[in-house]
């Protein structure tokens, strides 16, 4: 038998990880439920959702159902000039449940790749609408990737990627939104439009919750003026909705809180229930016009795995398994549970705020966590998180029970335990981030 973690340690590369790593990953044998279970038989709790992905859990017989009976007809062919069932439903699916308008699908192979292809649409739209327009504008404290043009547009100081300054895009920033309304930042953004009008091609944010970059949350107010004043300055607007859609937030998509439709969306993650890489880019038929008349004749992307069959197919199995579910009231209890759980460690030296929204939770402590001393503390807990940065945050699977979430809620206050020393005065405010790992 394969000694997993020696061979592991000799030669495989993990996310934003050193080679060797600085600590072992643990061993996981199989998955079922919310539960994954390591190489010692030992159980723990998925708080993660695998990244956020795996919102159906492991193993879900629906979706095993789908993978293998697609495996029984194909796996893969080329999209290049053919066409199969699996895309067609779930374009037909997307496009259904998304809002209102976005007619256009691109079928991708990552997050990643989805935002890449989102602003090469910009970019091609504006080409033949105003080809001075080849910049982006985002809000600090962003994340949307790890290939070129998304490193472009996250945080460029307190990101992952400041790494890359000199080499990146040079894109415009305004500060982070304020989590209440205010309307002297709405002034911000629309000095900053107005400022740069003629360069800006289009606006991409994630919308009500930076993921990645933060885990910071904010008013979904801000949609309906970003909304209303990229259309006053002919600039596009871009929603990032890898980590928030499929009904994270409470709402099936984040633009849903405020009834927005984004010129171009960004989808990925829980679109196959985290069973196998998929993401997609929708737009509006406008932009699909503007692209298909412009000088190269349509839009310059074209992934080898592009609308693979298999993933399309368990990804119609997902999106339709979540909408026949109850996920909404799901989503609403698991709200609920972590403000109970987590609550209460507001009131603990080191931390500095406790916020919840949807089906996430968010500690935010005072310094950065020693990850190494975290994953020790959840695993005698029970549960799996993946704390970074100043942050200990869950986003579990929406088929997690109550117990489910009391107990993640357990492992994380046994987490802040472990990294925090009570002797500490309560922090207030939010701090500044830092770079760490975080998702792909």
């Amino acid at each position: 038998m394969t000694d997993i973690a020696s061979v592991d340690a000799a030669h495989i590369w993990h996310p934003y990880g050193a080679m060797p790593a600085s600590s072992a990953p643990l061993v996981v044998r199989e998955a079922s439920g919310v539960r994954l279970t390591l190489d010692d038989g030992s159980e723990l709790i998925d708080g993660m959702s695998s990244w956020w992905a795996a919102i159906h859990g492991y193993r879900h017989p629906a979706l095993d159902a789908a993978a293998t009976e697609q495996l029984g007809k194909m796996s893969h062919v080329m999209f290049g000039g053919l066409t199969h069932e699996p895309a067609a439903r779930l374009a037909e699916l997307l496009v259904e449940i998304t809002p209102a308008g976005l007619n256009k699908v691109f079928f991708c192979d990552s997050g990643s790749v989805s935002v890449e292809v989102a602003i090469k649409m910009a970019l091609q739209y504006q080409r033949g609408i105003d080809p001075r327009r080849t910049k982006l504008l985002t809000w600090r404290g962003g994340y949307h990737g790890d290939t070129f043009a998304p490193m472009s547009v996250c945080d460029p100081d307190g990101g992952m990627h400041s790494l890359w300054t000199d080499v990146l895009a040079q894109q415009f920033f305004v500060s982070p939104p304020p989590a209440d309304f205010d309307v002297a930042y709405v002034a911000e953004l629309d000095a900053a439009l107005a400022a740069h009008r003629h360069e800006l091609a289009a606006v991409i944010v994630e919308p009500i919750v930076q993921g990645a970059g933060g885990m910071r949350f904010h008013d979904p107010r801000y949609l309906i003026e970003l909304r209303r004043i990229c259309d006053e300055h002919g600039v596009l607007l871009i929603f990032d909705e890898i980590a928030t859609g499929f009904g994270r937030t409470g709402e099936l998509f984040a633009a849903d809180h405020v009834g927005i439709t984004p010129d171009i969306l960004c989808v990925g993650k829980a679109l196959t229930g985290g069973y196998v890489t998929l993401a997609a880019t929708l737009c509006t038929d406008k932009v699909a016009r503007v692209i298909s008349e412009g000088e190269a004749g349509g839009l310059m992307h074209g992934p080898t795995f592009m609308g693979n069959p298999l993933a399309c197919a368990i990804a119609v199995a997902s999106v339709e398994l979540l909408l026949q579910s109850p996920w909404r009231k799901r989503v609403t209890e698991i709200s609920a549970g972590l403000r109970e759980g987590l609550e209460p460690l507001r009131a603990r030296g080191g931390v500095l705020d406790v916020r919840v929204l949807g089906a996430i939770g968010v500690v935010q402590l005072d310094t950065p966590v020693d990850v190494v001393a975290a994953t020790r503390a959840a695993v005698a807990a029970g549960v799996w998180v993946r704390p970074f940065r100043d942050l200990v945050y869950v986003m579990p699977p929406f088929v997690c029970t109550d117990d489910d979430i009391a107990v993640i809620c357990a492992g994380v206050a046994a987490v802040v335990r472990a990294v925090t020393t009570e002797s500490a005065a309560p922090g207030v405010g939010i701090s500044a981030p830092g770079a760490q790992e975080v998702s792909a």
